[in-house]
């Protein structure tokens, strides 16, 4: 399918983005890569994802898929060469898969905006404590397993190890370590970042949190 012209609409430091970034990766599909600038969303955005107008969006042949679990999967299908599946063959497994993907993007970010952009230290409390659960619980799920997928790097993967480069933001903002809460979710991430897949896409995680300082300062002054 070398014919095939794939672009990705992506934006700077997206844990959203970064997970269709990872798959293309990881399938070595050719595509151009388009950042968006969020305050000034193009026109070509607008009209690839006229629902939601966010990033990431997966232009394939013209044709635009939204959503970063629905793109993931939809890379994976597409250039199915049947090495690594992203999803396990048993419907049980790769339900549950799809729970856990479901589980991240319902909770980890939610909790982080509420610790991020709280009023008071009553709420930034509230939302550090969520942010450390939701964490405690991936790593439970995680287990003693190498990755999510058992010694297959594969779907919940991809979704959760972006959210690593920002991991030093959490702590930062939260005033607490992640290794110290948990050790063998930052044990699976180092091993996530083995790939080169995986660390040629996550950005500096210093420089993660300088444009979050600076995003907080242009929120705060409005």
């Amino acid at each position: 399918m070398s014919h095939d012209e794939v672009v990705l609409l992506d934006a700077w430091g997206s844990m959203f983005g970064m997970r269709a970034w990872i798959a293309l990766e990881e399938k070595g599909v050719k595509y151009e890569h388009k950042m968006e600038d969020l305050n000034n969303k193009s026109s070509l955005l607008m009209q690839m994802n006229p629902i939601y107008k966010q990033i990431p969006v997966l232009i394939h042949n013209g044709k635009p898929i939204s959503e970063s679990a629905i793109i993931v999967q939809y890379i994976y299908e597409v250039w199915n060469d049947n090495k690594a599946p992203i999803l396990p063959s048993d419907p049980y497994e790769r339900a549950q898969a799809r729970f856990w993907v479901d589980y991240i993007d319902k909770k980890v970010y939610p909790a982080w905006n509420k610790m991020w952009l709280s009023k008071g230290e009553e709420e930034h409390e509230a939302g550090k404590k969520e942010l450390i659960s939701v964490f405690k619980q991936l790593e439970e799920t995680l287990g003693d397993k190498t990755f999510y997928g058992g010694d297959t790097f594969g779907f919940v993967d991809i979704a959760l190890i972006t959210f690593y480069s920002w991991f030093y933001t959490f702590e930062t903002y939260g005033n607490f370590e992640m290794e110290g809460e948990c050790p063998k979710l930052v044990a699976w991430a180092k091993r996530c970042i083995q790939r080169e897949t995986v660390s040629k896409v996550l950005p500096d995680e210093k420089e993660l949190y300088d444009a979050v300082v600076e995003m907080k300062k242009e929120l705060d002054s409005k």
